[in-house]
């Protein structure tokens, strides 16, 4: 099979596939741009988040996991509250603690350990070296599960274990997939207009990033 080269193609051809390189190019630029903040008037002003709130046993106990374990520092809290607890701090949250040893009764009379399922509620920490995670909690006798996620050639590795009451944690490297929003323009209805809606420039954004967000089953070990 011979192919034309550009000499012997005719100009309006050649003119075409230049205006079809140029597109893509202005495409790929505008996919390249910095994400921007949605907002609405709807939204609340928020601006990070602070703390996560879980009840538990033995308040003790849950602080020695969290510091032991999770590298949490014990922190003051306020000399008002007339209900056991205790606050814990770091990495820019903090996890607060409030004692009810009346919860999940059945948790001491389960006779098999609770399974660890990655699809359960739970908290999850970046981390520098998934390795090394898997390799202390190992010395420190406490049952995981891994898993792992691979999207366009990314590997992102997840280890999965609970707490002293049974809240689930996940450890990983996740930030290695980067951050894409569906869409770069929200969906705000409009409300008692049947005006016709002005050209939306998202259809193309919203393809491409549904494409590379479709993400591979987890194989998880035990």
């Amino acid at each position: 099979m011979s192919y034309a080269t550009s000499k012997e193609l005719p100009w309006w051809l050649i003119d075409h596939w230049r205006e079809r390189e140029r597109e893509k190019t202005r495409k790929e630029v505008e996919m390249k741009i910095e994400i921007e903040e949605v907002r609405s008037h709807e939204a609340l002003p928020l601006l990070s988040l602070n703390h996560v709130s879980l009840m538990c046993r033995s308040v003790w106990a849950s602080v020695r996991f969290y510091e032991d374990v999770l590298g949490f520092a014990l922190i003051k809290r306020p000399s008002s509250f007339n209900f056991n607890g205790a606050w814990l701090y770091n990495y820019g949250i903090g996890i607060h603690l409030i004692e009810n040893p009346s919860i999940d009764h059945e948790f001491d009379t389960i006779v098999e350990p609770r399974p660890i399922n990655p699809k359960d509620n739970h908290m999850s920490f970046q981390c520098t070296d998934v390795g090394l995670v898997k390799r202390r909690l190992q010395e420190m006798g406490m049952r995981y599960v891994t898993a792992v996620v691979e999207e366009d050639g990314i590997m992102v590795d997840q280890v999965f274990f609970h707490d002293p009451d049974g809240y689930m944690v996940e450890i990983c490297n996740c930030d290695s997939i980067p951050i894409l929003p569906l869409s770069s323009c929200p969906f705000k209805p409009r409300m008692g207009s049947f005006k016709k809606a002005a050209p939306s420039s998202c259809g193309f954004m919203e393809k491409v990033m549904m494409e590379s967000l479709s993400m591979d089953m987890m194989n998880i070990s035990f």
